[in-house]
C-alpha cells in the first residue's frame, strides 16, 4: 500500500471514529431534552415579561453563545417579535477594556453586573466547565439575582456546580462543541413552542412611528377675509 493510500485509509478511519463519538453522545443529549424543554418554557416567560438573555463562552463556545443570541434576536424557525439577547464577547471594546483594566477573569463578570437584572437568564457555555472568567460571571449573575444555566462538557465540573442548573454532555472537545450546538437548537425550539402556546405577543410599533397625536390630521384652517 502506498503512503498516499495509507494516509487516505487513516483519514477515513479517523472520520468514522468522529461520527462514532457523535453517536455516543446522542443518548446524553436525548436525556437532556427534559431540562432543555423546561429551560425553553422559563426563557419564553422571561422574554415575554421584558427580560433578557446574556450568553458567554470562550473560543468555540463564544461562537455558540453568539449563535444562541442571534436565534433570539432574529428567529429560529417561526416569525415572531425579536427578543433581547446579548453575547458578551461580541462587544470587543468593552471586552478588551475590562481585560486590560481588571484582568481577563472579569471580562464577563463586569458585563453581567452592568446588564443583568433580577430573573434575567445568563447562559454560560464551556467544554471544560473550568473557565475562570465564566465562574466569576456565574457568581456575578447570582449576585444580581439572575438565573444561571451552564452548558458544559463532562460533569461534575466547577461551572455546573456554580450555576443553578446545568446540562453536561460527555465527549472530547470537538464532540462536546457539536453536541452543544444541537442542545442550543433544542433550547430554541422549546422556546418557540412555549411562545406559541402563550399566544401572540403584543404587537410592536414600527420603528419611526410618530406618536398618535401626530397621526391625527389637523383641523382645517378658517380663512379670514
Amino acid at each position: 500500500m502506498t503512503a498516499a493510500r495509507t494516509a487516505l485509509v487513516t483519514a477515513d478511519r479517523a472520520l468514522e471514529a468522529h461520527v462514532d463519538r457523535l453517536t455516543a453522545v446522542l443518548p446524553a443529549l436525548r436525556a437532556a431534552s427534559g431540562t432543555l424543554s423546561r429551560w425553553g418554557s422559563v426563557l419564553a416567560d422571561r422574554l415575554l415579561a421584558g427580560g433578557r438573555l446574556l450568553a458567554a463562552g470562550n473560543g468555540g463556545s463564544a461562537a455558540e453563545a453568539q449563535h444562541l443570541t442571534a436565534e433570539l434576536v432574529g428567529r429560529f424557525e417561526h416569525d415572531r417579535q425579536p427578543f433581547s439577547a446579548i453575547a458578551l464577547h461580541a462587544d470587543t471594546s468593552s471586552l478588551t477594556a475590562i481585560g486590560n483594566d481588571y484582568g481577563y477573569q472579569d471580562v464577563y463578570a463586569r458585563q453581567v453586573r452592568a446588564h443583568a437584572r433580577p430573573d434575567d437568564i445568563v447562559v454560560l457555555i464551556s467544554t471544560s466547565g473550568q473557565s475562570s472568567n465564566l465562574l466569576t460571571a456565574a457568581a456575578a449573575a447570582t449576585e444580581r439575582g439572575a438565573r444561571t444555566w451552564a452548558l458544559t462538557g463532562p460533569g461534575p465540573n466547577p461551572l455546573a456546580a456554580a450555576c443553578a442548573d446545568a446540562v453536561c454532555l460527555p465527549g472530547d472537545t470537538s464532540t462536546v462543541q457539536e453536541a452543544h450546538l444541537a442542545a442550543l437548537h433544542m433550547l430554541c425550539r422549546a422556546t418557540e413552542i412555549a411562545l406559541a402556546e402563550r399566544g401572540p405577543a403584543p404587537a410592536l410599533e414600527p420603528v419611526g412611528t410618530p406618536p398618535p397625536a401626530l397621526l391625527t390630521p389637523p383641523a382645517p384652517m378658517r380663512r379670514v377675509l
